[in-house]
């Protein structure tokens, strides 16, 4: 099957996913708080929503390991089926679930439930996803074609938050009661299209020519990464704290922060960080193509450097509350910020792990990489803006995560991921 097919597959494949998972994120901001939590108050509630949202962050990992074990073993294809079914069960699931006014702290209990499935599901989805693209890509090509399943990140957002922005049009008292169900429920004719697409492409090759090499399946790649692999593991959740990082104060804190501290419409900011998600589709194959010519690891530098750069400037215009500032904030944040840091990511992690390792090694990295950047970012920056009451405590802290994540990189390889077949056993070196 041809490289650009199998892109557009994951392409589609992820962005549905995401668009799932982000309804959620964008909900939380706007109504999950008064519909599971109207017994707390305002920045309780918000916080609650908060925290409700990064119960995900914690199922990813597991996710990401028991789809990587059978991803390793019986091939990638059909655990991106699985994950894909599961994501979308569990967000239909929350757009017909009955609020804490109908069936109490049941409610809530439920809610996270169905949020750590999410979670799960989004595990096994990534690692996937990267690696059908990448292992189907020519050698001089990989950025190129494994970006793809990148882009669907931001294609989520658009649809997730173009979805919002038109229910919330609705009078509000119809969008508290109902309105805000709406785009969960459409997840389930996405979810159809996802299938439809992701089965239609074929196995990835490396995989196909490993298994044909080997006596047995691997038994645990899950054993091998945390004996062999824990450098890379590292290297590689932290390598994209920087992007994540940037990319959850864009799209979830700034959501929540510039209505109810600022007092800015909230449509405004639905479009702007919507117009800036477009953008950033087209800028993540983009801003690959580069990688392809100067290298990964340079690319990736390059951009923590910008995640260090921009964190003080982008919410200092985003304060302007004017619709040139926010679009300027978003703009920072996600066709710069965010594309420079993890546009290559999806070619970058999985080339610190061999082929038979690599759905676990790979997804474990990137999935640890939410617990530890993505998913406290919204509470971090909720907190230090609440006791400062200034964005440069915000933008110092991006710039600090970014570092970090600058550090990471330079630690990390610095060869090119060749094509494998039958790689020799050991953890890749600098």
């Amino acid at each position: 099957m041809s490289p650009t097919k199998v892109a557009f597959a994951s392409f589609v494949g992820t962005t549905v996913e995401w668009y799932d998972y982000f309804i959620f994120g964008t909900a939380a901001v706007l109504v999950l708080n008064q519909q599971f939590f109207p017994t707390l108050e305002p920045l309780a509630g918000t916080l609650a929503a908060f925290a409700t949202f990064s119960v995900a962050f914690v199922a990813r990992p597991l996710g990401s390991i028991l789809f990587g074990h059978y991803g390793d073993r019986v091939g990638r294809k059909k655990m991106l089926v699985y994950s894909l079914l599961g994501m979308g069960l569990a967000t239909v699931l929350v757009g017909v679930l009955p609020g804490y006014a109908t069936i109490g702290i049941t409610a809530p209990v439920l809610l996270v439930a169905l949020r750590f499935v999410q979670g799960f599901a989004v595990g096994g989805e990534w690692g996937g996803a990267a690696l059908m693209a990448l292992e189907h890509a020519p050698a001089r090509k990989r950025a190129f074609f494994a970006s793809w399943p990148q882009a669907g990140v931001p294609a989520g957002i658009v649809l997730a938050t173009g979805a919002f922005y038109l229910v919330q049009l609705m009078p509000e008292a119809q969008f508290q009661s109902w309105g805000w169900r709406i785009p969960f429920l459409a997840s389930a004719v996405l979810i159809v299209v996802g299938l439809y697409i992701r089965m239609r492409i074929t196995e990835s090759p490396e995989f196909e020519a490993l298994q044909a090499r080997r006596e047995e399946p691997q038994r645990a790649p899950i054993g091998e990464v945390l004996r062999e692999h824990k450098r890379s593991v590292l290297i590689g959740a932290l390598s994209i704290a920087g992007g994540n990082t940037v990319f959850y104060l864009a799209t979830v804190y700034m959501l929540a922060h510039g209505p109810q501290d600022l007092g800015f419409d909230r449509g405004l900011i639905l479009l702007m960080i919507m117009a800036a998600a477009a953008i950033d589709i087209v800028s993540m194959p983009l801003v690959a193509m580069i990688a392809d010519r100067i290298g990964r690891k340079r690319l990736l530098q390059l951009g923590a450097v910008i995640g260090i750069v921009i964190g003080v400037p982008m919410f200092a215009l985003f304060q302007t509350g004017t619709a040139w500032g926010i679009f300027l904030a978003a703009f920072l944040a996600l066709p710069v910020g965010h594309a420079f840091s993890s546009a290559v990511i999806t070619s970058f992690i999985p080339g610190l792990f061999e082929t038979r390792v690599r759905y676990t090694g790979a997804g474990l990295s990137y999935q640890l990489s939410g617990i530890i950047a993505s998913a406290p970012a919204p509470f971090v920056a909720t907190y230090l803006y609440a006791t400062t009451q200034s964005s440069l405590a915000v933008g110092a802290y991006l710039s600090a995560v970014s570092a970090v994540a600058l550090a990471a990189i330079s630690c990390g390889p610095r060869t090119h991921l060749d094509r494998e077949v039958a790689p020799a056993p050991g953890p890749v070196t600098p």
